[in-house]
């Protein structure tokens, strides 16, 4: 009786561990296999421009991102033929949940076109498609694309205030010609700035916009200003047009 009994007990034991088996090797008990648990799929960069600012009256351009996620550790950007163009990689208490990176803006530097001229710079920075990937705080990975083009929207022509005007403290008006080149362009948006020592008053305005009111809350008298007039495209690029030096009276 007690040798029929051990041997039970010896079945019954093998048979335990090999349903363990089973499951630590990603089957059953049963001996079915155990679906694999799909990749999960990348997340996308929530926002992102890369586009190119033309000065046309300090003669240089330069490469400019605005990129937004929720919480990212690590950013890596291609040119259209994969080079790496910028790598980030977010370390100490950043680089671990729940913290993490989320906006993000550069600004190449901007060397003069007697430096650079500007078709050597296109020739660094080709026309097409740029691709982002990075991983999220979760260890998710992060994939975006943005294409870059070379139309460059021609240079706003401001037509008020002119060289050594002296406007009225209590406000004036900034005002340009509509940007309609080169052939192809499509402008968005303008941006008129005004700077007063420190201080500065930015407006973002409409493609049918040709001047804006700057009013006198901002203003001060007898001080000089600087102001500039910036015209977007639909591809993102933008062009600014400095104002000559101009004072309140």
């Amino acid at each position: 009786m007690k040798g029929k009994l051990a041997a039970v007990l010896l079945i019954a034991i093998a048979a335990l561990a090999a349903g363990v088996l089973a499951i630590a090797s990603g089957g059953s008990a049963d001996g079915a296999a155990t679906p694999a648990a799909k990749p999960k799929k990348p997340i996308p960069f929530e926002q992102h421009d890369l586009f190119i600012e033309y000065n046309a009256t300090d003669g240089d351009a330069g490469l400019q991102l605005n990129l937004d996620a929720e919480n990212w550790k690590k950013f890596t950007l291609r040119d259209p033929r994969g080079r790496v163009l910028v790598n980030m990689t977010a370390r100490g208490r950043l680089s671990h949940p729940p913290h993490g990176l989320s906006e993000l803006f550069f600004e190449a530097s901007e060397p003069p076109f007697t430096q650079v001229p500007f078709r050597r710079f296109k020739r660094l920075f080709p026309e097409g498609t740029y691709r982002f990937s990075g991983i999220a705080g979760n260890g998710r990975r992060m994939t975006g694309s943005d294409r870059l083009s070379h139309l460059i929207p021609g240079a706003p022509h401001v037509i008020s205030p002119t060289r050594g005007a002296q406007v009225d403290p209590n406000g004036f008006r900034v005002s340009w010609d509509p940007v309609r080149s080169p052939a192809g362009v499509k402008i968005v948006s303008y941006q008129v700035t005004v700077k007063l020592g420190k201080r500065e008053l930015s407006m973002y305005l409409p493609a049918t916009a040709t001047s804006v009111a700057i009013p006198g809350e901002f203003l001060e008298p007898g001080k000089p200003l600087e102001a500039e007039v910036l015209a977007r495209e639909s591809s993102g690029n933008q062009t600014i047009t400095a104002l000559p030096p101009f004072r309140t009276r």
